[in-house]
Protein backbone atom coordinates (compact mmCIF):
# COMPACT_ATOMS: atom_id res chain seq x y z
CA UNK A 1 0.00 0.00 0.00
CA UNK A 2 2.45 2.43 1.21
CA UNK A 3 4.66 1.62 -2.46
CA UNK A 4 1.23 2.03 -4.16
CA UNK A 5 0.76 5.84 -2.58
CA UNK A 6 4.45 6.71 -3.39
CA UNK A 7 3.86 6.04 -6.63
CA UNK A 8 0.88 8.17 -7.19
CA UNK A 9 2.47 11.28 -5.54
CA UNK A 10 5.30 10.95 -8.12
CA UNK A 11 3.12 10.66 -10.36
CA UNK A 12 1.05 13.67 -9.29
CA UNK A 13 3.86 15.47 -8.46
CA UNK A 14 5.33 15.05 -11.90
CA UNK A 15 2.20 16.68 -13.87
CA UNK A 16 3.23 20.01 -15.59
CA UNK A 17 0.65 21.87 -14.05
CA UNK A 18 2.02 25.53 -12.74
CA UNK A 19 -1.10 27.33 -13.36
CA UNK A 20 -3.00 29.15 -10.53
CA UNK A 21 -6.45 27.00 -11.31
CA UNK A 22 -5.07 23.86 -12.98
CA UNK A 23 -4.48 21.49 -9.53
CA UNK A 24 -5.75 17.88 -9.32
CA UNK A 25 -6.99 16.79 -5.74
CA UNK A 26 -6.44 13.41 -4.92
CA UNK A 27 -7.76 11.05 -2.27
CA UNK A 28 -4.61 9.68 -0.22
CA UNK A 29 -5.08 6.56 0.59
CA UNK A 30 -4.42 5.98 4.28
CA UNK A 31 -2.20 3.01 4.85
CA UNK A 32 -2.94 3.99 8.59
CA UNK A 33 -4.01 6.58 10.73
CA UNK A 34 -0.85 6.85 13.01
CA UNK A 35 1.89 6.35 9.89
CA UNK A 36 0.06 9.13 8.20
CA UNK A 37 0.80 11.50 11.06
CA UNK A 38 3.92 10.49 11.88
CA UNK A 39 5.62 10.62 8.67
CA UNK A 40 6.35 14.37 6.67
CA UNK A 41 3.12 15.49 4.89
CA UNK A 42 2.60 15.09 1.59
CA UNK A 43 4.42 17.40 -0.86
CA UNK A 44 1.29 17.15 -3.80
CA UNK A 45 -1.73 18.47 -4.03
CA UNK A 46 -4.83 17.77 -2.16
CA UNK A 47 -5.94 15.22 0.04
CA UNK A 48 -9.18 14.43 -0.21
CA UNK A 49 -12.45 13.41 1.72
CA UNK A 50 -10.67 10.00 3.64
CA UNK A 51 -8.23 12.58 5.43
CA UNK A 52 -11.48 13.91 7.17
CA UNK A 53 -12.42 10.42 8.54
CA UNK A 54 -10.61 11.13 11.83
CA UNK A 55 -9.29 14.15 14.33
CA UNK A 56 -5.88 12.96 13.50
CA UNK A 57 -5.92 12.80 9.96
CA UNK A 58 -7.46 16.44 9.93
CA UNK A 59 -4.86 17.90 11.80
CA UNK A 60 -2.32 15.97 9.73
CA UNK A 61 -4.08 17.73 6.72
CA UNK A 62 -3.59 21.25 7.64
CA UNK A 63 -0.39 20.62 9.10
CA UNK A 64 0.49 19.31 5.10
CA UNK A 65 -0.19 23.27 4.10
CA UNK A 66 2.05 24.39 6.90
CA UNK A 67 4.56 21.98 5.83
CA UNK A 68 4.93 23.11 2.34
CA UNK A 69 4.83 26.67 3.14
CA UNK A 70 8.07 25.92 4.79
CA UNK A 71 9.57 23.08 3.05
CA UNK A 72 10.10 24.67 -0.66
CA UNK A 73 12.51 27.42 -1.78
CA UNK A 74 9.42 28.65 -3.03
CA UNK A 75 6.39 31.33 -3.42
CA UNK A 76 4.77 32.74 0.10
CA UNK A 77 6.68 31.28 3.48
CA UNK A 78 10.05 29.90 2.67
CA UNK A 79 12.27 33.20 3.40
CA UNK A 80 14.89 31.86 0.97
CA UNK A 81 15.91 32.43 -2.50
CA UNK A 82 12.24 32.29 -4.07
CA UNK A 83 10.60 33.96 -1.77
CA UNK A 84 8.48 37.32 -0.88
CA UNK A 85 11.16 38.64 1.33
CA UNK A 86 13.92 38.15 -1.04
CA UNK A 87 11.86 39.46 -4.13
CA UNK A 88 9.93 42.15 -2.50
CA UNK A 89 13.98 43.01 -1.36
CA UNK A 90 15.17 42.99 -4.37
CA UNK A 91 12.85 45.11 -6.03
CA UNK A 92 12.25 47.54 -3.02
CA UNK A 93 16.00 49.06 -1.94
CA UNK A 94 16.87 46.76 0.75
CA UNK A 95 19.26 44.53 -1.25
CA UNK A 96 22.11 44.72 -4.03
CA UNK A 97 22.07 41.77 -6.12
CA UNK A 98 25.79 40.40 -7.52
CA UNK A 99 24.15 36.99 -8.90
CA UNK A 100 24.08 35.31 -11.88
CA UNK A 101 20.65 34.36 -11.88
CA UNK A 102 18.72 36.44 -14.78
CA UNK A 103 15.30 36.15 -13.42
CA UNK A 104 17.09 37.32 -9.97
CA UNK A 105 18.07 40.24 -11.59
CA UNK A 106 15.04 41.34 -13.00
CA UNK A 107 13.32 41.54 -9.61
CA UNK A 108 16.06 43.69 -9.04
CA UNK A 109 16.18 46.46 -11.94
CA UNK A 110 12.94 46.27 -12.25
CA UNK A 111 12.22 45.01 -15.66
CA UNK A 112 10.45 41.91 -15.28
CA UNK A 113 8.54 40.55 -18.13
CA UNK A 114 5.23 37.96 -17.85
CA UNK A 115 6.62 35.37 -20.43
CA UNK A 116 10.01 35.26 -19.11
CA UNK A 117 10.14 35.09 -15.52
CA UNK A 118 9.30 32.07 -13.95
CA UNK A 119 9.37 33.30 -10.12
CA UNK A 120 6.84 35.98 -10.78
CA UNK A 121 4.39 32.44 -11.92
CA UNK A 122 5.97 30.35 -8.73
CA UNK A 123 4.93 33.33 -6.49
CA UNK A 124 1.48 33.53 -7.77
CA UNK A 125 0.97 29.72 -8.30
CA UNK A 126 2.36 28.84 -4.79
CA UNK A 127 -0.22 30.81 -3.22
CA UNK A 128 -3.44 30.03 -4.96
CA UNK A 129 -2.14 26.38 -4.16
CA UNK A 130 -2.29 27.33 -0.64
CA UNK A 131 -5.76 28.98 -0.99
CA UNK A 132 -6.77 25.85 -2.79
CA UNK A 133 -5.62 23.26 -0.21
CA UNK A 134 -7.46 25.97 2.33
CA UNK A 135 -10.51 25.58 0.15
CA UNK A 136 -10.56 21.63 0.02
CA UNK A 137 -9.89 21.45 4.08
CA UNK A 138 -12.87 23.75 4.19
CA UNK A 139 -14.81 21.71 2.40
CA UNK A 140 -14.03 18.62 3.61
CA UNK A 141 -14.71 19.53 6.82
CA UNK A 142 -18.20 20.73 5.82
CA UNK A 143 -18.71 17.14 4.86
CA UNK A 144 -17.27 15.13 7.49
CA UNK A 145 -19.27 13.73 10.65
CA UNK A 146 -16.25 12.16 11.95
CA UNK A 147 -14.14 15.23 12.85
CA UNK A 148 -15.01 16.35 16.52
CA UNK A 149 -16.83 19.85 16.49
CA UNK A 150 -13.88 22.04 18.58
CA UNK A 151 -11.43 20.23 16.22
CA UNK A 152 -13.70 20.97 13.55
CA UNK A 153 -13.98 24.99 14.45
CA UNK A 154 -10.41 25.06 14.96
CA UNK A 155 -9.19 24.07 11.03
CA UNK A 156 -12.23 26.08 9.85
CA UNK A 157 -10.67 29.07 11.54
CA UNK A 158 -6.70 28.17 10.10
CA UNK A 159 -7.86 27.27 6.76
CA UNK A 160 -9.48 31.01 6.28
CA UNK A 161 -6.77 32.74 8.22
CA UNK A 162 -4.62 31.05 5.40
CA UNK A 163 -6.55 32.23 2.42
CA UNK A 164 -6.65 35.55 3.80
CA UNK A 165 -2.97 35.46 4.28
CA UNK A 166 -2.67 34.23 0.87
CA UNK A 167 -4.73 36.86 -0.76
CA UNK A 168 -3.25 39.77 0.81
CA UNK A 169 0.06 39.09 -0.31
CA UNK A 170 -1.76 38.41 -4.35
CA UNK A 171 -3.58 41.49 -3.76
CA UNK A 172 -0.19 43.62 -2.66
CA UNK A 173 2.00 41.95 -5.70
CA UNK A 174 -0.05 41.87 -8.33
CA UNK A 175 -3.14 44.24 -8.07
CA UNK A 176 -6.66 43.13 -9.10
CA UNK A 177 -6.57 39.36 -8.77
CA UNK A 178 -9.04 36.34 -8.81
CA UNK A 179 -10.46 35.60 -5.30
CA UNK A 180 -10.74 31.78 -4.69
CA UNK A 181 -13.20 30.59 -2.32
CA UNK A 182 -13.98 26.84 -3.89
CA UNK A 183 -12.50 24.02 -5.30
CA UNK A 184 -15.27 23.50 -8.28
CA UNK A 185 -12.62 23.63 -11.06
CA UNK A 186 -15.20 25.10 -13.64
CA UNK A 187 -15.84 28.09 -11.30
CA UNK A 188 -11.44 28.80 -10.86
CA UNK A 189 -10.65 28.28 -14.25
CA UNK A 190 -13.22 31.09 -15.51
CA UNK A 191 -12.26 33.42 -12.47
CA UNK A 192 -12.39 37.08 -13.16
CA UNK A 193 -10.18 39.51 -11.63
CA UNK A 194 -11.49 41.71 -8.84
CA UNK A 195 -10.43 44.97 -7.54
CA UNK A 196 -8.35 45.53 -4.57
CA UNK A 197 -10.96 46.89 -2.26
CA UNK A 198 -12.94 43.58 -3.63
CA UNK A 199 -10.40 41.45 -2.37
CA UNK A 200 -9.50 43.51 1.02
CA UNK A 201 -13.47 42.96 1.88
CA UNK A 202 -12.87 39.07 1.27
CA UNK A 203 -9.59 39.19 3.07
CA UNK A 204 -11.04 40.96 6.69
CA UNK A 205 -14.22 38.70 6.22
CA UNK A 206 -12.08 35.71 7.10
CA UNK A 207 -10.13 37.02 9.03
CA UNK A 208 -12.78 38.30 11.16
CA UNK A 209 -14.45 34.64 10.90
CA UNK A 210 -10.98 32.89 11.71
CA UNK A 211 -10.80 35.06 14.55
CA UNK A 212 -13.93 34.14 16.01
CA UNK A 213 -13.07 30.63 15.14
CA UNK A 214 -10.10 30.52 16.69
CA UNK A 215 -9.14 29.88 20.71
CA UNK A 216 -6.76 32.45 22.54
CA UNK A 217 -3.86 29.31 23.23
CA UNK A 218 -2.17 27.78 20.07
CA UNK A 219 -3.35 24.81 18.99
CA UNK A 220 0.20 23.46 18.99
CA UNK A 221 2.53 23.35 21.79
CA UNK A 222 4.49 25.83 19.84
CA UNK A 223 3.62 28.96 18.17
CA UNK A 224 3.66 27.70 14.69
CA UNK A 225 -0.55 27.52 14.15
CA UNK A 226 -2.63 30.34 14.05
CA UNK A 227 -4.47 31.07 17.35
CA UNK A 228 -6.53 33.98 17.70
CA UNK A 229 -4.05 36.59 18.21
CA UNK A 230 -2.72 35.58 14.68
CA UNK A 231 -6.05 36.97 13.13
CA UNK A 232 -6.13 39.62 14.89
CA UNK A 233 -2.07 40.70 13.99
CA UNK A 234 -3.35 40.21 10.37
CA UNK A 235 -6.53 42.18 10.58
CA UNK A 236 -4.54 44.94 12.05
CA UNK A 237 -2.14 44.95 9.14
CA UNK A 238 -5.28 44.39 6.69
CA UNK A 239 -7.01 47.71 8.28
CA UNK A 240 -3.93 50.00 8.14
CA UNK A 241 -3.66 48.71 4.41
CA UNK A 242 -6.70 49.46 3.53
CA UNK A 243 -6.50 52.86 5.60
CA UNK A 244 -9.13 51.87 8.06
CA UNK A 245 -7.03 54.04 10.90
CA UNK A 246 -9.45 53.80 13.79
CA UNK A 247 -9.96 49.76 13.30
CA UNK A 248 -5.97 49.16 12.79
CA UNK A 249 -5.28 50.90 16.16
CA UNK A 250 -7.94 49.27 17.99
CA UNK A 251 -7.18 45.58 16.82
CA UNK A 252 -3.61 46.32 17.58
CA UNK A 253 -4.62 47.97 21.07
CA UNK A 254 -5.76 44.35 21.68
CA UNK A 255 -2.06 42.58 21.16
CA UNK A 256 -0.35 45.62 22.68
CA UNK A 257 -2.52 45.13 25.78
CA UNK A 258 -2.48 41.44 26.18
CA UNK A 259 0.04 38.81 26.93
CA UNK A 260 3.27 38.96 24.03
CA UNK A 261 6.15 41.41 25.07
CA UNK A 262 8.95 42.90 23.12
CA UNK A 263 12.01 40.37 23.15
CA UNK A 264 14.39 43.06 25.69
CA UNK A 265 17.55 41.47 24.05
CA UNK A 266 17.59 41.85 20.33
CA UNK A 267 19.63 39.02 19.69
CA UNK A 268 16.56 36.65 20.91
CA UNK A 269 13.58 38.22 18.69
CA UNK A 270 14.02 35.36 16.11
CA UNK A 271 14.44 32.49 18.22
CA UNK A 272 11.87 29.54 18.34
CA UNK A 273 8.76 31.04 20.78
CA UNK A 274 10.45 34.03 21.15
CA UNK A 275 8.44 36.10 23.49
CA UNK A 276 7.39 38.80 20.56
CA UNK A 277 6.49 36.15 18.33
CA UNK A 278 3.39 36.23 17.42
CA UNK A 279 3.38 33.54 14.67
CA UNK A 280 5.97 31.38 13.27
CA UNK A 281 6.77 28.84 11.08
CA UNK A 282 9.32 25.89 11.94
CA UNK A 283 11.80 24.99 10.03
CA UNK A 284 11.15 21.47 7.83
CA UNK A 285 13.93 19.08 8.98
CA UNK A 286 15.65 18.18 12.02
CA UNK A 287 18.28 19.98 11.56
CA UNK A 288 17.54 22.22 9.22
CA UNK A 289 17.09 25.90 10.66
CA UNK A 290 15.84 28.49 8.52
CA UNK A 291 15.95 29.20 4.74
CA UNK A 292 16.44 33.00 5.64
CA UNK A 293 19.61 32.01 7.24
CA UNK A 294 20.87 29.59 4.37
CA UNK A 295 19.71 32.78 1.88
CA UNK A 296 21.35 35.56 3.37
CA UNK A 297 24.15 34.70 5.68
CA UNK A 298 27.37 35.42 3.85
CA UNK A 299 30.41 33.03 4.01
CA UNK A 300 32.02 34.14 0.72
CA UNK A 301 32.01 36.96 -1.38
CA UNK A 302 27.90 37.52 -2.43
CA UNK A 303 29.01 36.81 -5.75
CA UNK A 304 29.46 33.32 -4.99
CA UNK A 305 26.46 33.01 -1.88
CA UNK A 306 23.40 31.02 -2.57
CA UNK A 307 21.36 34.60 -2.50
CA UNK A 308 23.68 36.19 -4.45
CA UNK A 309 22.83 39.02 -2.40
CA UNK A 310 24.04 41.95 0.37
CA UNK A 311 22.45 44.86 2.37
CA UNK A 312 22.26 47.85 0.29
CA UNK A 313 24.29 51.06 1.32
CA UNK A 314 20.64 52.48 1.15
CA UNK A 315 19.33 50.69 4.13
CA UNK A 316 22.47 50.60 6.01
CA UNK A 317 22.73 54.76 5.82
CA UNK A 318 18.97 54.78 6.94
CA UNK A 319 19.92 53.42 10.71
CA UNK A 320 21.12 55.95 13.02
CA UNK A 321 24.24 56.16 15.00
CA UNK A 322 24.04 54.18 18.05
CA UNK A 323 21.12 51.96 16.68
CA UNK A 324 21.21 48.57 18.29
CA UNK A 325 19.49 47.02 15.35
CA UNK A 326 22.45 47.90 13.25
CA UNK A 327 24.98 46.10 15.74
CA UNK A 328 22.44 42.97 15.90
CA UNK A 329 21.09 42.66 13.02
CA UNK A 330 23.49 43.34 10.42
CA UNK A 331 26.49 41.37 10.22
CA UNK A 332 29.97 41.71 7.70
CA UNK A 333 31.80 39.41 5.33
CA UNK A 334 35.07 40.73 4.83
CA UNK A 335 38.15 39.45 2.01
CA UNK A 336 41.27 41.09 0.51
CA UNK A 337 39.48 42.95 -1.67
CA UNK A 338 35.88 44.17 -0.41
CA UNK A 339 33.94 44.09 2.74
CA UNK A 340 29.94 43.00 1.96
CA UNK A 341 26.80 43.41 4.73
CA UNK A 342 24.16 41.01 5.64
CA UNK A 343 20.91 40.56 7.37
CA UNK A 344 21.94 38.71 10.52
CA UNK A 345 18.35 38.81 12.65
CA UNK A 346 18.58 34.79 12.06
CA UNK A 347 22.32 33.56 13.10
CA UNK A 348 22.48 29.82 12.27
CA UNK A 349 22.70 29.41 8.57
CA UNK A 350 22.26 25.91 8.12
CA UNK A 351 22.30 22.16 9.25
CA UNK A 352 22.59 22.76 13.32
CA UNK A 353 20.53 22.01 15.92
CA UNK A 354 17.28 24.03 15.43
CA UNK A 355 17.18 27.02 17.46
CA UNK A 356 15.43 29.78 14.70
CA UNK A 357 12.09 29.39 13.21
CA UNK A 358 10.77 31.14 10.75
CA UNK A 359 9.54 34.98 11.94
CA UNK A 360 5.87 35.69 10.14
CA UNK A 361 4.40 37.85 12.62
CA UNK A 362 5.82 39.88 15.94
CA UNK A 363 4.89 42.30 18.11
CA UNK A 364 7.13 45.03 16.55
CA UNK A 365 5.32 45.68 14.03
CA UNK A 366 1.80 45.91 15.80
CA UNK A 367 3.27 49.32 17.98
CA UNK A 368 4.60 50.32 14.13
CA UNK A 369 1.01 50.09 12.78
CA UNK A 370 -0.70 51.94 16.15
CA UNK A 371 1.77 54.55 15.91
CA UNK A 372 0.48 55.04 12.27
CA UNK A 373 -2.88 54.57 12.85
CA UNK A 374 -2.93 57.37 15.46
CA UNK A 375 -0.57 59.55 13.54
CA UNK A 376 -3.32 59.76 10.62
CA UNK A 377 -6.21 60.35 12.93
CA UNK A 378 -4.24 62.95 14.45
CA UNK A 379 -3.26 61.61 17.85
CA UNK A 380 0.38 62.56 17.43
CA UNK A 381 1.63 62.45 21.02
CA UNK A 382 0.02 58.61 21.36
CA UNK A 383 1.72 57.58 17.82
CA UNK A 384 5.33 59.14 19.05
CA UNK A 385 4.33 57.11 22.72
CA UNK A 386 4.29 53.98 20.50
CA UNK A 387 7.09 54.73 18.03
CA UNK A 388 9.37 55.81 21.12
CA UNK A 389 8.84 52.19 22.06
CA UNK A 390 10.59 50.78 19.60
CA UNK A 391 13.19 52.87 19.47
CA UNK A 392 13.90 52.56 23.08
CA UNK A 393 14.29 48.60 22.61
CA UNK A 394 16.95 49.39 19.74
CA UNK A 395 18.38 51.90 21.96
CA UNK A 396 17.41 54.99 20.60
CA UNK A 397 16.45 58.15 22.00
CA UNK A 398 12.93 59.61 21.99
CA UNK A 399 11.23 61.43 19.80
CA UNK A 400 10.19 64.55 21.79
CA UNK A 401 7.48 65.98 19.01
CA UNK A 402 6.54 66.37 15.46
CA UNK A 403 3.97 67.53 13.28
CA UNK A 404 1.94 64.78 11.44
CA UNK A 405 4.07 65.16 8.48
CA UNK A 406 7.46 64.00 10.40
CA UNK A 407 5.83 61.81 12.32
CA UNK A 408 4.99 59.86 9.75
CA UNK A 409 7.96 60.16 7.74
CA UNK A 410 9.78 59.18 11.15
CA UNK A 411 7.29 56.26 11.10
CA UNK A 412 8.09 55.31 7.47
CA UNK A 413 12.19 55.27 8.36
CA UNK A 414 11.46 52.85 11.67
CA UNK A 415 9.67 50.43 9.81
CA UNK A 416 12.39 50.20 7.48
CA UNK A 417 15.05 49.54 9.52
CA UNK A 418 12.61 47.30 11.85
CA UNK A 419 11.00 45.25 9.56
CA UNK A 420 13.83 44.82 6.47
CA UNK A 421 13.92 41.41 4.84
CA UNK A 422 11.04 40.63 7.05
CA UNK A 423 8.20 39.11 4.24
CA UNK A 424 8.39 42.29 1.83
CA UNK A 425 7.42 44.64 4.33
CA UNK A 426 9.33 47.71 2.65
CA UNK A 427 8.28 47.18 -0.74
CA UNK A 428 4.64 46.91 0.47
CA UNK A 429 4.89 50.27 2.43
CA UNK A 430 6.76 51.81 -0.56
CA UNK A 431 3.47 51.03 -2.71
CA UNK A 432 0.58 51.94 -0.02
CA UNK A 433 1.80 54.87 1.27
CA UNK A 434 2.14 56.60 -2.73
CA UNK A 435 6.42 56.66 -1.95
CA UNK A 436 7.64 54.43 -4.36
CA UNK A 437 8.63 56.65 -7.24
CA UNK A 438 10.16 59.22 -4.66
CA UNK A 439 12.36 56.71 -3.26
CA UNK A 440 12.86 54.13 -5.69
CA UNK A 441 13.22 56.68 -8.50
CA UNK A 442 16.46 57.95 -6.99
CA UNK A 443 17.53 54.33 -5.77
CA UNK A 444 16.86 52.44 -9.30
CA UNK A 445 18.00 54.08 -12.51
CA UNK A 446 15.42 52.39 -14.79
CA UNK A 447 12.24 52.94 -12.23
CA UNK A 448 9.18 53.27 -13.81
CA UNK A 449 5.74 53.96 -11.63
CA UNK A 450 4.03 50.91 -13.55
CA UNK A 451 6.97 48.71 -11.73
CA UNK A 452 4.98 48.53 -8.33
CA UNK A 453 2.94 45.89 -9.35
CA UNK A 454 4.78 42.39 -10.66
CA UNK A 455 3.02 41.15 -14.35
CA UNK A 456 0.39 38.71 -14.07
CA UNK A 457 1.66 35.61 -15.49
CA UNK A 458 1.35 35.16 -19.09
CA UNK A 459 0.33 31.68 -19.08
CA UNK A 460 -2.16 32.33 -16.62
CA UNK A 461 -3.58 35.00 -19.28
CA UNK A 462 -3.43 32.77 -21.84
CA UNK A 463 -5.78 30.01 -19.99
CA UNK A 464 -8.34 32.66 -18.96
CA UNK A 465 -8.50 35.88 -20.88
CA UNK A 466 -10.88 36.85 -17.68
CA UNK A 467 -7.67 37.85 -16.10
CA UNK A 468 -7.55 40.53 -18.65
CA UNK A 469 -5.96 43.19 -19.28
CA UNK A 470 -2.41 43.09 -18.06
CA UNK A 471 -1.13 45.24 -15.64
CA UNK A 472 -0.49 48.25 -16.48
CA UNK A 473 3.45 49.13 -18.31
CA UNK A 474 3.75 45.29 -18.92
Amino acid sequence: MKETINKLVLQISSMRCPMVFRFIPFIVLLFSCQEFVDIDPPRTDLIGETVFSSDNTAIAAINGIYSEMIAFNAGLASGGTRSVTYFAGLSADELTYFGSDPEALDFYINSLEPANNSNTIGLWGQAYKIIFNANSVLEGLKNSTQVSEELSLQLEGEAKFLRAFCHFYLVNLYGDVPVATTTVYQENTKASKMSVNQVYEQIIIDLKDARALLGEDYPSVEKVRPNKAVATAMLSRAYLFTEDWSNAEFEASQLLDGTYSLSTDLTNVFLANSDEAIWQLRPAGSFQNTNEGLAFILTTPPQSSVGGVALSSRLLDAFEVGDQRRVNWINSFTNESDTWYYPFKYKVRSQEEVTEYSMVLRLAEQYLIRAEARAQMDNISGAIADLNVIRNRAGLPDIISGDKVSVLRDIEQERQVELFTEWGHRWLDLKRTGRADAIMGAAKAKWQAEDILYPLPQSELEVNPNLLPQNPGY
